[in-house]
C-alpha cells in the first residue's frame, strides 16, 4: 500500500514536468516565429513585404519552427532546468540556435525552395531566437536569485561577506549563495591572487584585488565575514591570512575539501569554521579503508587506555582496519562505557570487548589476558600531565613503568605477537618525571625484545592536536570565557598532529615492524603564542583588544622546545609513512633491577628515592623548569648519521 500511495502521489508531478516540457517546446516554437516575421520587417524597414517572400513566408515559419523545434529535442533543451542553469547550458543553447538555422537552410534546399529568406533575414533570426530562448529560460533565475537576497534580508541580518578565491571552487560556491534563502550572507565580492582577474565579474560580483588587500578591503566593506574558497589551501597561507585579519575582527570560513572530491557540487553548507587542524600542513595519513585489507583484519587487538584520545582512535581505526574483536582496557569505567557505544554503533557488526583494569595490577592484567588471549597489543594507558608528574612522581612511576612492564609481561606470557608502546617526545634528554617514566618504557620495550618471539616496539612523538589535556581545548575555553588566554613563554614552539594521523602512523609502524624504536615526523614547528593568536582570530576576536594574553612562565618540567631524537640516536632510514627509525645503546644490562629499585621506591611513598633511581636508570634526566633549554634545528639533513630534531611538548 506504501508503493501504491508513493506511486499515486508521483503522478501529477510526472504530469507537471511533462505539461513544463510541452510548454516549452511550444515557447521555442513561438519564439521562432516571432523571431522570422520581426526580421523580415526589420530587413525591409517596416515596409510591405516583397511578394516573393510574403508569399513563402508560411512555408519559412512552419520549416523554421520544425528545425528549431528538432534540434531543441536533440540537445534535451526542453529539460531546461531553470534554477540550476549555468554557462554550460548557455553554449548548449547557443549550438541549438546554430543548428536549428543549419537544418532550416537545408530542408529549403532538399524542397527546392528557392534561395529562402535574405542572408540578413536568417542572422538576424538566429541572433533573435537565441535572445529570446536566452531570456525565456534564464530571467526565472534572475527572478529567484533577486527573491533570494530580498528574503534573505528579511529573514538574517547581512552579513557582509568577501570570498577568497575567484577559481571554480569560489564561482560555485557564489552561485550557491546566490540561489540559497538559508544563509545570510550578502557577499559584496571576491578576492584572488591572480593579478588578471582584478576588475572582472564573477557571477555578478566583482574581483576586488588580492588577498595583500583583505585589510583595506574588510575595512572599506565593513566586512563581517570571509569564505575561503581554495580547496586544499595551503596552512602556510592560512595562517598569513589569519594575521592579516587578525585585528579585524572578522569570522572566517573554509571549504574544507578539494574541488574534484567534491564531483564539481559545492553548497553553502559545506563552509565550516576555521580550526586549529587548518593551521597544520599535513598530508592525512590512512593506515586502512573500511573494507580493504589490511594485516589487521580477522586479528584480536586488544588496547589499554581504550577511553583515553590516543587509545580511542586507535580503536577505531582497529576496527576501520577489520579487526576481528577489539578488547579494550581502562580504569575510567564511564570513559570505556562511552566510547564502546560510540563503537559500537559505528561499527555494528564489530566484536568489542571492554575490561575495566587497572595496569598496575598484574593479576588483573595476567587474568585479562589468559580470557582474550590478544594477537595485537597496544598499551596507551598512561599518565601524562607534565606538572601533576612532576608533583606526584611516585604515580608517575607506578603507572607509566610499572604499569609498563606489566603489560608488557602479561603480552608475552600469552604469546602476543606484537606489542606496541605509546612514547612521547618528552623521553629524549627528559626535563620531568613524566619523560623520564617514558624513557623508561622505552628502555624497557628494547630490552624485552631482545628476547621471545614478541615484536616490541616503541613509537614516540610528539603533541597531539586537541587531545584531552591539550593546548587547544584550553584555549578555546579560556575565549569562549573572554580571556585571558594563558601561554607559559613567547618563545615556546611546539610541533602538532592531529589524532587520526598520529594513530594512523602508530598503526603503520606496527605493521610495518620497522624496528624498537620508531620516532614519527612532526611536520613543522608552531609558536604556541601565534596558535593563541590565530585561534583568537578565528572565533572573530582581536587579540590584546577583546582577549588578552598573558604569559604564565614555564611550568615545572617544560621545556622551550622538546626533541624527537637524542643525540646518541641515529636517524637509519626515512620510510614513505614518515616514520623515523633510531638505534641507539642498548640499555644496561641490569635494567631490570634498576627498575626494580625504582619501583620499590615508588610503593614506598619514597619521592627522593624516586627522583635519585631516576638520574641513575636515565643519566640524561635533568630535572627543572627548563627555561635554560636552547630549540634544536628543525631537521638535519639526511646525509648525517645522527641528529637532533626540535619537537613539540604538551
Amino acid at each position: 500500500m506504501t508503493h501504491s500511495r508513493r506511486h499515486a502521489g508521483a503522478l501529477p508531478a510526472l504530469r507537471n514536468i511533462r505539461l513544463r516540457r510541452l510548454v516549452v517546446l511550444l515557447l521555442d516554437g513561438g519564439i521562432a516565429a516571432v523571431s522570422l516575421w520581426l526580421s523580415m520587417f526589420l530587413r525591409f524597414e517596416g515596409k510591405e513585404i516583397p511578394p516573393p517572400y510574403r508569399e513563402m513566408m508560411p512555408v519559412f515559419l512552419v520549416l523554421l519552427v520544425i528545425a528549431r523545434l528538432a534540434s531543441t529535442l536533440l540537445f534535451r533543451l526542453h529539460r531546461w532546468s531553470f534554477r540550476f542553469s549555468g554557462l554550460t547550458d548557455g553554449a548548449r543553447l547557443g549550438l541549438v540556435g546554430l543548428l536549428g538555422t543549419g537544418l532550416f537552410m537545408v530542408e529549403i534546399y532538399l524542397l527546392e525552395l528557392g534561395k529562402g529568406p535574405p542572408r540578413s533575414v536568417v542572422l538576424m533570426e538566429l541572433l533573435l531566437s537565441i535572445t529570446l530562448m536566452a531570456l525565456m529560460r534564464f530571467s526565472p533565475r534572475i527572478h529567484w536569485i533577486y527573491q533570494a537576497d530580498r528574503e534573505r534580508s528579511r529573514r538574517h541580518e547581512p552579513q557582509r561577506t568577501l570570498i577568497v578565491g575567484a577559481g571554480a571552487a569560489g564561482e560555485m560556491l557564489l552561485r550557491d549563495l546566490q540561489r540559497s534563502r538559508d544563509h545570510g550572507y550578502r557577499v559584496l565580492g571576491l578576492v584572488d591572487d591572480d593579478a588578471s582577474k582584478w576588475g572582472t565579474i564573477v557571477s555578478g560580483r566583482p574581483i576586488l584585488g588580492g588577498t595583500q588587500n583583505l585589510p583595506d578591503l574588510v575595512r572599506r566593506h565593513q566586512i563581517t565575514k570571509v569564505l575561503i574558497a581554495i580547496p586544499r589551501l595551503p596552512a602556510q597561507r592560512i595562517r598569513e591570512l589569519l594575521t592579516l585579519c587578525s585585528d579585524l575582527q572578522v569570522r572566517i570560513k573554509i571549504l574544507p575539501f578539494s574541488h574534484l572530491d567534491l564531483h564539481e557540487k559545492i553548497s553553502s553548507s559545506m563552509l565550516q569554521d576555521l580550526s586549529p587542524e587548518d593551521l597544520l600542513n599535513r598530508d592525512p595519513v590512512v593506515f586502512a579503508e573500511q573494507g580493504e585489507a589490511s594485516p589487521i583484519a580477522g586479528r584480536v587487538a586488544l588496547v589499554t587506555g581504550g577511553a583515553g584520545s590516543i587509545g580511542s582512535e586507535i580503536c577505531r581505526q582497529l576496527l576501520v582496519g577489520g579487526a576481528a574483536k577489539l578488547v579494550m582496557v581502562d580504569l575510567n569505567e564511564n570513559g570505556l562505557y562511552l566510547n564502546q557505544r560510540r563503537l559500537q554503533h559505528e561499527f555494528p557488526r564489530a566484536r568489542i570487548q571492554t575490561h575495566v583494569a587497572n595496569v598496575r595490577d598484574a593479576a588483573r592484567l595476567a587474568s585479562v589476558f589468559e580470557l582474550e588471549r590478544p594477537h595485537d597489543v597496544f598499551h596507551a594507558a598512561a599518565h601524562k600531565h607534565v606538572p601533576l608528574m612532576e608533583a606526584a612522581p611516585c604515580e608517575a612511576i607506578k603507572n607509566n613503568v610499572l604499569g609498563t612492564l606489566n603489560v608488557a609481561r602479561a603480552a608475552r606470557a600469552v604469546g602476543a605477537e606484537r606489542f606496541v608502546f605509546i612514547s612521547t617526545d618528552k623521553a629524549v634528554r627528559p626535563s620531568s618525571v613524566m619523560g623520564a617514566s617514558k624513557r623508561i618504557g622505552e628502555m624497557l620495550i628494547r630490552h624485552l625484545g631482545r628476547e621471545g618471539s614478541t615484536y616490541f616496539c616503541a613509537v614516540r612523538f610528539g603533541n597531539v592536536l586537541d587531545s584531552a589535556g591539550s593546548v587547544v581545548p584550553l584555549f578555546r575555553e579560556q575565549i569562549a570565557a573572554g580571556g585571558p588566554v594563558t601561554v607559559t613563554d613567547p618563545e615556546v614552539r611546539r610541533y602538532f598532529m592531529t589524532v587520526p594521523e598520529a594513530v594512523g602512523l602508530v598503526l603503520k609502524a606496527a605493521y610495518e615492524e620497522h624496528g624498537h624504536l620508531c620516532v614519527l615526523e612532526m611536520g613543522e614547528q608552531i609558536r604556541i603564542l601565534d596558535l593563541a593568536r590565530h585561534m583568537i582570530t578565528m572565533s572573530g576576536l582581536t587579540a590584546e583588544v577583546d582577549i588578552p594574553i598573558v604569559f604564565s612562565g614555564l611550568r615545572p618540567g617544560e621545556k622551550l622546545a622538546e626533541e624527537l631524537l637524542a643525540e646518541d640516536e641515529e636517524r637509519t632510514f626515512r620510510s614513505a609513512e614518515k616514520i623515523l627509525v633510531a638505534e641507539g645503546p642498548p640499555p644496561p644490562s641490569d635494567l631490570l633491577r634498576g627498575v626494580d629499585e625504582l619501583i620499590a621506591s615508588a610503593q614506598r611513598e619514597d619521592a627522593d628515592g624516586v627522583l635519585a633511581q631516576l638520574r641513575v636508570l636515565v643519566p640524561s634526566f635533568q630535572q627543572g623548569d627548563g627555561a635554560a633549554a636552547q630549540p634544536i634545528a628543525a631537521s638535519a639533513p639526511p646525509s648525517l648519521p645522527s641528529a637532533t630534531i626540535a619537537a613539540s611538548a604538551r
